[in-house]
């Protein structure tokens, strides 16, 4: 399949770019890249200053997209987000300012730093793609896909998610430190440059058009899923629901993502089929966000991936 070839080649190539600037975090570039096949939306969790500005920046550098980043504060409106419309005096007529959801990839910083209120508009328009200002609906350029960041260590003063939005995240990419080899070469690469501005995503070139990311998330949409493998993500998804450590599991939507990022890990393999082992493999960031522990649990220490990683061994998983 040359079309096929010629996707994997691109993605190929978007990866190498984005390892340029954003160094030591192989993992979380492919569950970005994934999402991105996907269509869906990245909550992204780590300490400041691990790069998660550059990540995105860099993401759509490689394909040319729109990218706008909003810092999120407790005083934000909903206007300041999705735009509303002004009287001009010039024209004497009523003019509409499109706010900074008008882009492509769209880097939301510390969203649980914004009243619910506002939390709702962003998530109304990642999941409707669209916005309506003053009742006229204008519909966002596509790919659309929103970045939200939460800082896990500073909780005062911030609006938590509540489960019912976390839910339209695809997924949750936790950020770690890189090693101490890498982390010395990002010192050294950022510290030797004019201003402290080494390992810039702006020096990145476009690899390939929207059009082809356009293109390349049809093919992953239509990755051939079989009964069996659909069925073993739904058995994981209510597996979470009994589980004796959690006290809230994921829902249907969970399935669904679970099979839709499992097509895009098989696509970024070269496969148009899924296998289980691409379903286990999207189970963590796909459900760690979607469940929430007992009590007793959380005081006790437990994580929840090192709950989610009982639930998976209790699945049988089917025979390829």
């Amino acid at each position: 399949m040359p079309e096929a070839s010629r996707t994997l080649e691109l993605l190929k190539q978007i990866r190498l770019a984005v390892e340029q600037v954003f160094v030591g975090q192989t993992e979380v570039i492919h569950q970005v890249l994934a999402a991105l096949l996907a269509g869906g939306h990245v909550l992204l969790e780590g300490k400041p200053g691990l790069g998660k500005t550059h990540l995105v920046l860099a993401l759509s550098r490689t394909f040319g997209a729109t990218f706008r980043r909003i810092q999120f504060t407790p005083d934000m409106m909903p206007s300041d987000v999705t735009g509303h419309t002004l009287y001009d005096l010039g024209n004497q007529s009523f003019r509409v300012r499109f706010g900074p959801v008008f882009t492509q990839l769209l880097l939301a910083d510390e969203i649980n730093r914004a009243p619910a209120k506002t939390q709702s508009a962003l998530l109304e328009v990642m999941q409707e793609a669209q916005v309506t200002i003053d009742g006229e609906t204008h519909a966002l350029t596509p790919p659309f896909m929103t970045f939200a960041t939460q800082n896990p260590i500073e909780q005062e003063g911030t609006y938590p998610l509540p489960e019912a939005q976390l839910d339209r995240f695809l997924i949750k990419v936790i950020i770690d430190y890189p090693s101490a080899q890498q982390e010395a070469w990002i010192v050294k690469s950022v510290a030797s440059a004019a201003s402290g501005r080494g390992l810039s995503a702006e020096q990145l070139q476009p690899v390939c058009t929207t059009a082809d990311i356009l293109r390349a998330q049809a093919e992953t949409a239509a990755v051939e899923a079989v009964e069996s493998v659909v069925t073993y993500a739904v058995n994981l998804t209510r597996a979470t629901r009994t589980h004796g450590a959690i006290a809230l599991g994921a829902g249907t939507r969970g399935a669904i993502s679970l099979v839709r990022l499992a097509k895009a890990y098989a696509l970024l393999e070269g496969r148009h089929y899924i296998t289980p082992g691409d379903v286990k493999r999207a189970a963590l960031p796909v459900l760690r966000h979607r469940i929430s522990l007992t009590p007793e649990v959380t005081i006790s220490g437990q994580s929840v991936d090192q709950v989610l990683d009982t639930v998976i061994r209790s699945v049988e998983a089917p025979r390829a």
